[in-house]
């Protein structure tokens, strides 16, 4: 049975949803970080997915008090409000980090996150951090340095799952972010796609003109890579 966690970001309450895992109470812990679109009904069923593969889910609340956008222009509004200010994302990140561990009862090794379009954003950065978290992966996430943690180490793992068409990426910054988690002496993948344009995870996404296109079969080979890298950083 889920469970509403509050937890606070520079007096902002955030609402998390805790998907335990029935059996075992200290079972490792996957943040699921939200599209611009907030923490949505996508974000919820990812989240509680999580319990299939033997982990428990934590659905986070990047907008404060469980907040959505209702059309295409607030998403970009809310979206944008947030990636204005790195230094408080970061924050953000670290709050729902620390909600998901005395949550789900477990230590940093025992925990990962996940991020979906700006979620992958979010998780490539609370990694840049140094934050002591066993590993987190992009997907269709924007890569773009805060600005804030240059010369950082980068403890974490790092998994980027990437369409090669997506038009919000271009190839000059897969090459960018490779060479910045390499000088960041990180653990890292990037996967490539081909053919495969943003928010291939998303079945809704129908807007190939614009770049945002559900892909089948990358839903379903990332969504296994993903599987394969958690076994291995949070067993």
């Amino acid at each position: 049975m889920e469970k509403i966690i509050d937890y606070f970001e520079d007096g902002l309450r955030l609402e998390g949803v805790f998907f335990p895992m029935d059996g075992n109470k200290n079972a490792p812990v996957v943040l699921v970080v939200p599209t611009y679109a907030g923490r949505d009904q996508f974000t919820l069923d990812k989240a509680k997915a999580m319990n299939n593969l033997g982990y428990a889910g934590f659905a986070v609340d990047m907008y404060g008090e469980g907040k959505t956008g209702e059309s295409v222009e607030e998403n970009m509004d809310l979206m944008n409000a947030i990636l204005s200010d790195r230094p408080k994302l970061q924050n953000r990140m670290l709050s729902a980090i620390n909600a998901a561990k005395a949550a789900a009862g477990v230590e940093n090794k025992k925990v990962a996150a996940i991020g979906f379009c700006l979620g992958g954003l979010c998780v490539l950065d609370i990694a840049r951090t140094s934050c002591d978290i066993a590993g987190v992966v992009s997907f269709h996430g924007i890569f773009n340095k805060p600005g804030n943690t240059d010369g950082r180490m980068i403890n974490a793992k790092v998994l980027v799952l990437h369409g090669n068409d997506d038009p919000m990426v271009p190839h000059k910054d897969v090459n960018g972010l490779a060479n910045e988690l390499t000088a960041a002496k990180a653990d890292w993948q990037i996967h490539a796609y081909g053919s495969t344009c943003h928010s291939f995870t998303n079945k809704e996404a129908n807007s190939p003109e614009m770049g945002s296109a559900y892909n089948a079969d990358t839903d379903r080979r990332s969504w296994k890579s993903m599987t394969d890298f958690l076994k291995e950083v949070i067993g």
